[in-house]
């Protein structure tokens, strides 16, 4: 379950909140007269929003006409539903939808989606394309972003200034201008609910995080969290608020103070941020370290300042032109690597547990203190502003290692439906959903949005059918139906076809599902294992040659599938009449 992705910074994790909820209605007095009911602010349903309702009905008459384009016909009341569900997957996720998406307009395709849902690295992408009214129309813009050039200094260090102010300031914001600024090339301020009132040229988004705490200790049903730009809130509980209320002050059900909502760049902190569970950072575990017995809590606090240290000095090179400064980051990255690098597995085996929790706190002291000695040593400038301004600002935010912060819509909220995981706590923590699964499936599962058919492009790595088994077990634990997954096609994770078809029954979704590196493109199974490696979730910023490699990888997937596609499209309008004709038989 790949996610958060190294441009900006690689490990500064995140984790952020969002939330939403809805007006109440009029209702009648008894003397017949109308009054005003008091607004709730925390809507329970398991229904569409109305303003999610209202959009979807417009957008069929787009889906409509671009089935008859491609030779499908169906009436404006069985328009199938339709979803890209993008995986997670950092950078590589980043850039290979957005080469999805081209392709699919190319091919005539993207008009029959009604929805574009996305995880982690996935939402950067999504993020970026909205905020062009109508990028479904031209992705040219979109494609050329990706190679352009990055957001200045002097500009993502203000933003971050302002965010320093803020009560819930956390390793999330850092995150957030990795992201926006570093990979997508854009400091995209806006807020998510300003796309409420938009026209349906492009599908309506969902974008999907999880809440960290709930995660680790509590049910499965406050887990899955989906952000809209109508409503935020828990997919399974069925309680959503306003997305303008993101962030804002509630308890008992009620909006005691409202709060501006987070930017896009912060909510790209939010939904990208898997290394912001402890968990997560094993995977970047210095080959030394990597035994047994060596791998604990101190071990882990100790990598994660070191990933941070790193991405953070990633985030201050990433558009130094000045030679000297240049080299002075080279010589504090050789300084954290020759640390990390350095073997002491002989003295870590000596220890006992408790001296090993020391001797990694020491550690952890001395990267830090590598930096502030650093820092202090550069000769006074623009530069060494800039730097000294960062580490006073992030380095307590290392030590503290706080994600996603903000306020809890569901504090004491009057409801049995609450768990206490969710009930006692004012605030909340969102972090990456790709922890959880790394697509968005709980959120296009049941009568809810109703999906016919999803359409899942898959960047993850490691198994390559793991977002369809975890999706599966996840679907029989909050009783929704998900197809049939064949054993055969399991037997395919180390070298997958270009496509595979899950076929739905009854009111199942179908799943048109394509891995990026497959049989078509990689030669064996240790080509797609080579091909993962060098577009590694956790990394660096990608090349311009990475960049086009991707995009022209992802292209031709979905070119070499129209077809099956399409074929899936006629399928899922045919189903979509059925059960058209059934409702109005009675049956």
């Amino acid at each position: 379950m790949q996610s958060g992705n190294t441009s900006w910074a690689a490990v500064l994790v995140c984790v952020c909140v969002l939330t939403a909820g809805s007006l109440g209605e009029a209702e009648e007095n008894m003397e017949g007269t109308q009054t005003a009911a008091p607004k709730k602010h925390v809507r329970q349903s398991q229904s569409l929003s109305a303003g999610e309702e209202e959009f979807v009905q417009k957008r069929k008459q787009v889906v409509q006409e671009s089935l008859s384009s491609l030779g499908i016909n169906c009436t404006a009341d069985s328009v199938p539903h339709i979803a890209l569900l993008a995986s997670g997957g950092g950078q590589r996720a980043a850039v290979a939808l957005v080469g999805s998406l081209y392709q699919m307009k190319e091919e005539g395709l993207l008009d029959s989606l009604l929805y574009l849902g996305g995880v982690s690295g996935s939402t950067w992408s999504m993020a970026s394309l909205y905020s062009d009214p109508r990028w479904s129309a031209d992705l040219d813009g979109a494609v050329s972003r990706l190679s352009g050039p990055g957001v200045g200094l002097d500009e993502a260090l203000a933003w971050l200034g302002e965010r320093a102010e803020e009560e819930h300031f956390s390793l999330t914001d850092i995150w957030g201008l990795i992201t926006a600024a570093g990979i997508m090339k854009q400091m995209d301020v806006r807020r998510l609910s300003d796309e409420a009132g938009r026209n349906v040229s492009n599908p309506y988004p969902v974008y999907c995080a999880i809440e960290k705490y709930c995660y680790s200790n509590g049910p499965i049903e406050g887990n899955w969290f989906e952000v809209t730009p109508h409503e935020a809130g828990f997919t399974e509980l069925g309680l959503f608020i306003e997305t303008s209320h993101l962030g804002s002050k509630f308890q008992a059900g009620e909006l005691l103070e409202k709060k501006p909502e987070m930017d896009m760049i912060k909510l790209q902190g939010v939904l990208g941020c898997a290394v912001a569970h402890e968990e997560t950072v094993r995977e970047l575990i210095p080959p030394w370290l990597n035994v047994p017995g060596n791998v604990d809590d101190a071990a882990d606090q100790y990598l994660r300042v070191y990933h941070t240290l790193v991405r953070l000095v990633a985030l201050i090179r990433n558009n130094m032109e000045d030679p000297t400064a240049l080299s002075e980051l080279d010589n504090l990255q050789r300084t954290l690597r020759d640390k990390l690098n350095h073997n002491e597995s002989a003295l870590l085996e000596s220890k006992s547990s408790e001296e090993r929790k020391q001797v990694f706190q020491t550690w952890s002291l001395e990267l830090l203190g590598a930096v502030e000695t650093w820092s202090r040593g550069l000769e006074e400038g623009p530069f060494k502003k800039h730097v000294s301004w960062l580490t006073q600002r992030v380095l307590p935010l290392v030590v503290k290692w706080e994600w996603g912060t903000t306020r809890n819509f569901l504090y004491q909220h009057q409801d049995s439906v609450v768990p206490p995981c969710l009930q006692s706590a004012e605030r909340f923590h969102l972090i990456d959903a790709g922890l959880l699964i790394n697509v968005a499936y709980p959120s296009f599962l049941g009568d809810k949005r109703d999906i016919d058919l999803i359409i899942a492009p898959e960047y993850s790595a490691g198994n390559m059918f793991e977002t369809l088994t975890l999706a599966r077990d996840y679907a029989a634990k909050v009783n929704k139906t998900f197809p049939k997954i064949d054993d055969e096609i399991l037997e395919d994770k180390d070298w997958p076809k270009d496509c595979y078809v899950l076929q739905g029954e009854q009111n199942e979704p179908t799943i048109v599902f394509m891995p990026l590196f497959n049989r078509n493109n990689c030669k064996d199974a240790e080509e797609v294992k080579q091909k993962m490696e060098e577009f590694s979730t956790f990394q660096l910023p990608f090349s311009q040659e990475k960049i086009q490699f991707l995009l022209e990888t992802a292209k031709a997937n979905m070119k070499n599938n129209k077809e099956t596609i399409l074929r899936e499209i006629k399928k899922a309008a045919g189903r979509r009449q059925s059960k058209r004709n059934s409702s109005d038989s009675g049956l």
